[in-house]
């Protein structure tokens, strides 16, 4: 048979990671994944770019020697700090969540119209959405907006009812009918699609990055001949740098069905 049946690597701080691995199983339903969640150093969102890089680094040491076909970097903050160093000192694709993002966000703004990023205080600092926006679409204006609260409400189970409402009108009330789209820069941030819609209104169309690059990674798998064999039977691993529990427990939230478990790993030497 033809094609290439290795796993696709998925590495994030966590468990926000898990959207987008929601994502690749649902667009690429035939194909193996391995994927890793730094859970001992999370969260990354609060950390330099030199600390994420050598911890993203890392990461993708350990997936590679387990012969992964692809990297996806599945965390807007180690994409923004890491993806040069990554490209840079890997031999396979290496895909993160920011270009695709950009891309789909940059198709849905109208000319000269205004987009707005939220996501860690990391990953608005680093700039990296404007950057890549404004390459995309120069007539397009940027707005950027850390929401780092959204992240622990997510993992609490807390995405709908008031206390997700209020924290949403708090970091983007004022940009209500202000915006056309909004990226969802952060990969938590899917789980607080309603109560994020609900403050900005009908008017804004909210850009999912974890839907946009399993997109892409499909893609890169077709145009180079990595695509899974056809009747290939995909596995599916989890490994974490902490204790396993909380993150199976909350980790089924966002992949959106159960967690047969995962493998405690220490990457520290990796």
């Amino acid at each position: 048979m033809m094609g290439d049946a290795r796993p696709i690597g998925v590495f994030d701080s966590g468990v926000g990671g898990l959207t987008v691995l929601r994502a690749l199983n649902a667009r690429l339903p035939g194909e193996s994944t391995l994927y890793l969640g730094d859970t001992a150093r999370v969260p990354y969102g609060t950390k330099s770019p030199a600390v994420v890089t050598r911890y993203s680094l890392k990461n993708a040491a350990f997936l590679v020697d387990r012969d992964i076909k692809l990297l996806v970097v599945a965390c807007n903050t180690a994409t923004a700090a890491a993806l040069p160093a990554l490209e840079q000192g890997l031999a396979i694709p290496v895909i993160g969540v920011v270009a695709p993002g950009a891309r789909a966000a940059a198709a849905a703004a109208p000319p000269s119209g205004r987009v707005a990023v939220v996501g860690t205080p990391a990953t608005i600092k680093s700039g990296a959405y404007t950057h890549a926006l404004r390459a995309l679409r120069p007539d397009v204006e940027v707005v950027g907006r850390a929401c780092p609260l959204f992240v622990p409400l997510a993992e609490e189970g807390w995405t709908d009812g008031e206390v997700p409402r209020l924290v949403a009108e708090r970091y983007l009330g004022d940009l209500r009918g202000r915006v056309d789209a909004l990226v969802l820069g952060c990969t938590h941030y899917p789980l607080l699609k309603d109560a994020i819609s609900g403050v900005l209104g009908p008017g804004t169309r909210l850009v999912d990055s974890a839907e946009a690059t399993a997109a892409e990674v499909a893609e890169r798998l077709q145009s180079a001949g990595l695509l899974a064999p056809a009747g290939a039977v995909p596995h599916h691993g989890f490994n974490v740098t902490d204790v396993p529990d909380r993150f199976v427990e909350v980790g089924a939230r966002f992949l959106g069905r159960g967690l047969p478990g995962a493998e405690q790993v220490d990457i520290s030497f990796a």
